[in-house]
């Protein structure tokens, strides 16, 4: 079994920042990519951004040079940093892991979700 915890999100102004983390526990063999992704209301679940274990990175054009992502792979934790937030990055955020469990295949696990809203 595969664990991912989400933590930091909350309601701020427009222009601020935010920090989301997201930890993988259980049987991690082995962690992949590492990413998230975010749903607004009434919209389809979209991705933000992710990094694969080397260190290579991917942002939504939506967010380039806002967000930025990392992971400690010791830890197997990611970490979203939100800056200059605008209303419209309001969603429920999900961090995702791709994780090889022992004696099990490559699957993608989900968080619960945590909410981010952004006041104008």
């Amino acid at each position: 079994q595969v664990q991912l915890v989400e933590s930091g999100g909350g309601l701020v102004q427009a222009g601020r920042s935010l920090s989301l983390t997201c930890v993988a526990s259980g049987s991690t063999f082995s962690v992949n990519a590492m990413g998230w992704y975010r749903q607004a209301p009434g919209k389809q679940r979209e991705l933000v951004a992710y990094i694969l274990r080397g260190g290579t990175t991917l942002f939504a054009d939506s967010v380039k040079g806002r967000f930025t992502i990392s992971r400690d792979n010791a830890k197997n934790t990611v970490n979203l940093q939100m800056n200059s937030l605008k209303p419209e990055d309001t969603a429920v955020y999900y961090c995702y892991a791709d994780v090889t469990p022992i004696g099990a295949p490559l699957s993608r696990y989900w968080g619960q979700g945590t909410q981010v809203t952004v006041s104008s």
